[in-house]
């Protein structure tokens, strides 16, 4: 099975400077042992989110909202199943047929 290969947030930009300066990706992509797809992939990420760009091990880059609203949902999630489970409770326990009470 291969390993896949990573590559740093420095070699990313070097391959985005020197695609910048070329016309044939495939070429620098064969050059620098790379598929020419990263070399289009890299470049839109770049343009996309600039300076925040290639944060590393597959993490979102993500505001101070969306990491609040990120934040909120898995809450309501919580809550969600937390609600689900004693609802289940309730039904167990408030059954009549004597099971579960003392009379």
């Amino acid at each position: 099975m291969k390993k896949r290969r990573t590559f740093d947030r420095e070699f990313k930009q070097m391959v985005i400077e020197l695609s910048n300066n070329r016309e044939d990706y495939t070429a620098l992509a064969s050059e620098l042992d790379i598929r020419a797809d990263l070399i289009y992939r890299w470049r839109r990420e770049a343009t996309k989110h600039q300076v925040a760009s290639f944060p590393g091990q597959g993490n979102k880059i993500l505001t101070e909202e969306q990491k609040e609203i990120a934040r909120l949902k898995k809450e309501l999630h919580d809550a969600q199943i937390e609600r689900d489970i004693l609802k289940k409770a309730v039904s167990i326990f408030s059954r009549n047929d004597g099971k579960y009470s003392n009379s």
